[in-house]
């Protein structure tokens, strides 16, 4: 049977570049099932999102960030839904990456799960 979802503000991951709040992943749980939803908050992007109220989840996927160093502040991380063995398809400056969350990642990208930071900050420098 599927969870009539009683979502609840749950915390938050802050994501740090050279000392100041560029943004954060605002993490909602849901009081029955306990599952996490999470929505990205980037601070001076004003488009809307692609996903019109809270974000979805499938019971095999979890939340992942990835962050380019190559890019803009403004592209500079990103948050995903992503299922164990998947790659993360990533425009980057001057091609396009597929990055597997356990693949060995080069200097410039970085994958982490927000739900192992909830009221913490994660430094990307």
């Amino acid at each position: 049977m599927e969870c009539k979802h009683s979502i609840v503000y749950f915390g938050v991951t802050n994501i740090i570049h050279k000392g100041r709040t560029i943004g954060a992943v605002d993490h909602w749980r849901c009081v029955k099932c306990k599952k996490i939803f999470a929505e990205e908050k980037q601070l001076g992007v004003l488009e809307l999102a692609s996903e019109v109220g809270m974000p979805s989840i499938k019971d095999d996927e979890r939340w992942a960030v990835l962050v380019c160093k190559l890019n803009d502040m403004k592209g500079r991380w990103r948050l995903f839904k992503v299922k164990n063995g998947s790659k993360i398809k990533h425009e980057c400056v001057n091609n396009i990456l597929e990055l597997g969350l356990n693949d060995k990642i080069d200097n410039n990208h970085l994958i982490f799960f927000p739900e192992e930071y909830i009221n913490k900050e994660v430094i990307i420098d």
